[in-house]
């Protein structure tokens, strides 16, 4: 191949990430001319309104998606987290990269930590997983809608319409933002989502000389970790409609995942775990899927489905 295009979001968040994979591509192939196409999504054009109001995460990519099947593109940058837990078919993961930080970053200019702020206080999230975990511990605390890119969320904390709010820690320190982090939130307190701070590169799945290309840019422990959290989300239906979390990590070979579900309102929240060989990944996240369920998980989501 002489050219490879990526299609990436226009968001500066997404931005970097894409010109992250264009650099490593160019490094590992300096003979193919690697581009950038920048497109808009429904998911950036729709920001009155929570993702889980407006059909979910999947509105990132579907525009990406169309771009890789008429020949625009050869492949879409994402952020794992929005990847839809079943992909479209004919579409195919071809990597995924070695993961940022996948914690919660807790930021604003008042508080040290969530446990320091006043009965009332507001904090702003998009997500309802973060807003439940928040909910259920600090329960005298006000949770709003976020929406918009990184600096969109900043300029309204700084503008004062809340007094804290809640980001993906990788988005924050590749934007360079670091200094804005008050604390980051370990797992035991803001359980991360499926996939975060991990990138996806996605492409069609019989683009074979595609795949064959981007095969050194896969991250074989992110991989597994990814896989485990994907397939315990995957089992559950999990959408951005529900509270769930996932994470697991790798340690000689072994695979620990801490898995979530949630009310939105904090009432409820079902936690399990599971250990299983690195080689295992998949049926990992399937067993701790089916200890949740075990406990209830399937009815909490549709009584949560139902009153959205």
């Amino acid at each position: 191949m002489q050219k490879l295009v990526i299609a990436s979001r226009e968001s500066v968040l997404a931005m970097w990430q894409a010109q992250h994979i264009q650099a490593r591509l160019q490094q590992l192939y300096p003979q193919i001319e690697v581009s950038i196409l920048g497109m808009t999504t429904q998911g950036d054009q729709i920001l009155d309104k929570t993702l889980s109001k407006i059909g979910g995460k999947g509105l990132f990519v579907k525009e990406l998606e169309q771009a890789l099947l008429d020949g625009r593109a050869h492949l879409a940058v994402h952020s794992i987290k929005d990847v839809p837990m079943v992909l479209s078919e004919g579409f195919a993961l071809a990597a995924i990269t070695e993961r940022e930080d996948p914690s919660d970053a807790f930021v604003s200019n008042a508080y040290q930590s969530l446990a320091e702020m006043p009965v009332g206080a507001i904090v702003g999230t998009a997500s309802l997983r973060r807003e439940a975990q928040v909910r259920a511990r600090y329960p005298h605390l006000q949770v709003q809608p976020l929406r918009g890119n990184v600096q969109t969320r900043l300029r309204k904390l700084d503008e004062g319409q809340y007094d804290a709010i809640i980001l993906a820690t990788s988005g924050l320190k590749r934007l360079q933002l670091e200094e804005r982090i008050r604390a980051v939130l370990v797992p035991q307190e803001s359980l991360p989502a499926a996939g975060q701070g991990a990138l996806g590169i996605e492409t069609l799945a019989a683009a074979d000389e595609v795949i064959a290309l981007l095969a050194p840019l896969n991250d074989a422990q992110t991989t597994a970790c990814v896989t485990a959290e994907r397939a315990l989300a995957r089992a559950l239906n999990g959408s951005c409609q529900v509270p769930l979390a996932a994470y697991a990590t790798e340690e000689d070979g072994v695979l620990t995942l801490n898995g979530l579900v949630a009310h939105p309102d904090g009432s409820v929240v079902l936690t399990a775990q599971a250990q299983a060989p690195v080689a295992y990944a998949d049926s990992l996240g399937r067993a701790v899927a089916k200890k949740l369920a075990d406990d209830g998980a399937h009815q909490l989501i549709q009584a949560v489905l139902a009153q959205s």
